[in-house]
């Protein structure tokens, strides 16, 4: 699973559950439905987590979908979600998930099985190659995992076929140190209709077929480019001469080989940390609601300021996307407010690196965050709206005041109260001491002499 993001959809029960889906992004992930009880009912993979969870609340999904559907449904208060960086990383954290929590309505995956993989027996003489579920022997490699494995076998199949892969296909255990019996050699279909280089008859040098086992190996490790073209040009070639089905055959194969070079980094997935990305995706469902947004905040970013007796005045903003730090949009800023002599003017100087912030994502066309959050109180709060609307930047803003841990929002006389254990107050901490983390480390490299540079 690629490290970062979680988020969740809260409150999804019977009818009143099915308009709050649109909280849910438009990408890959996996979904966990609870029950009231906190308990994870079912868990699920999509390629569109939005499209897919609509999917149990629209009307006639409980026909469609055989038992579980109208049993589950009426049973669910809760959906968290992890959205992740592709369709085959949500397989294999789906995969992972179902195998830590044993969710009651998820029939598949509850045993010790695994996805497919390729194992290269590296190990051996005279290399095979096959689809496995097994780890392999030390020395072999192992390619993989691939969630969709039918696609692969039709891949496999065509590359034996054409004889890029042209590996010996028999299972009898023997070397260079001890052949193999005469007699199973001679006893050997592949043999006798010519299908195999037969290095057991020593029908190929060693080196000449360890050559053929490293080409499978540069293949599995990515190297597609050559075979991409030649399976556009006779997909094309076919398709012109109105061969649907040959064509449609080169589609399935592009398909797969699409399939193969997806990146995925696989990590342990942990139980606290399940309990920390949720937590993470609670808050910005939690913040939704608490603010009256369309959707959740998914991109936040925070603003701090630092200085010692007006000495060195400094800024940062950090962002967080999808619950998680976005470290390419953290930024430093010198602070070129003039102050006062021997103070600071904290509002000055957040109205300063807001605009500034808001000023070049601009120029760049980037787009705007979901949320602005500011380190102070009502006088921060203002200095930041101010500089907003300088900026021509509509979006929400607020702050949040140290002392007590209320959050200032536009609009509304009283600040909000959250208890510790709140998600959205936990999220919004986790942002705050971040952007102060960073804006304190600037400030003492400042002091200490060494100058860095300043955002744009």
């Amino acid at each position: 699973m690629k490290d970062h993001t979680s988020l969740p959809e809260q409150g999804a029960s019977g009818s009143s559950g099915a308009g709050r889906y649109a909280a849910l992004p438009r990408s890959p992930g996996v979904y966990l439905m609870k029950d009231a009880a906190g308990t994870v009912l079912y868990v699920g993979k999509a390629k569109d987590l939005r499209r897919r969870v609509a999917q149990y609340f629209m009307k006639g999904a409980a026909e469609k979908g055989g038992w579980k559907i109208p049993n589950l449904v009426p049973l669910i208060r809760v959906i968290d979600y992890i959205p992740c960086a592709g369709e085959k990383d949500a397989l294999l954290l789906e995969r992972d998930l179902i195998g830590r929590l044993q969710p009651f309505f998820n029939a598949m995956w509850k045993d010790s099985k695994s996805y497919a993989r390729v194992r290269l027996t590296m190990s051996e003489d005279f290399p095979r190659v096959f689809m496995t579920r097994k780890p392999g022997a030390k020395g072999d490699l192992v390619f993989g995992p691939y969630p969709k494995a039918e696609p692969l076998k039709k891949l496999l199949a065509h590359l034996w076929r054409t004889g890029f892969i042209n590996l010996r296909r028999c299972r009898w255990d023997f070397s260079r140190e001890r052949p193999l019996d005469r007699r199973r050699i001679d006893a050997c279909l592949y043999y006798h209709t010519g299908q195999c280089t037969a290095p057991c008859d020593g029908l190929i040098p060693f080196r000449a077929y360890r050559a053929l086992a490293l080409r499978v190996k540069r293949f599995f490790e990515g190297d597609f480019s050559a075979l991409e073209k030649d399976f556009r040009r006779e997909m094309a070639r076919r398709a012109g001469a109105r061969d649907y089905e040959g064509a449609a055959l080169f589609r399935d194969m592009l398909a797969a080989l699409d399939h193969m070079s997806e990146r995925t980094l696989l990590r342990r997935l942990e139980p606290e940390a399940i309990d920390w990305t949720v937590d993470r995706s609670r808050g910005s469902t939690r913040l939704m609601e608490l603010l009256g947004l369309p959707s959740p905040p998914l991109h936040i970013e925070a603003f701090d300021t630092s200085s010692l007796f007006g000495r060195q005045p400094v800024g940062s903003s950090v962002c967080f996307r999808d619950g998680e730090p976005h470290k390419a949009h953290y930024r430093r800023y010198r602070i070129r407010t003039v102050l006062p002599e021997g103070g600071s003017d904290d509002f000055a100087m957040i109205g300063e690196i807001v605009g500034r912030r808001l000023a070049a994502l601009r120029r760049t066309g980037e787009p705007l965050p979901d949320l602005l959050l500011i380190d102070g109180g009502r006088g921060q709060l203002s200095a930041a709206l101010a500089a907003a609307r300088a900026a021509g930047a509509g979006l929400p803003v607020v702050s949040l005041a140290k002392e007590f841990e209320e959050i200032m929002v536009p609009g509304r006389p009283e600040p909000l109260r959250l208890p510790p254990d709140d998600p959205a107050l936990r999220l919004l901490q986790a942002l705050r001491d971040e952007a102060h983390r960073f804006g304190i480390a600037y400030h003492r490299r400042l002091r200490g002499g060494e100058e860095l540079g300043e955002d744009r």
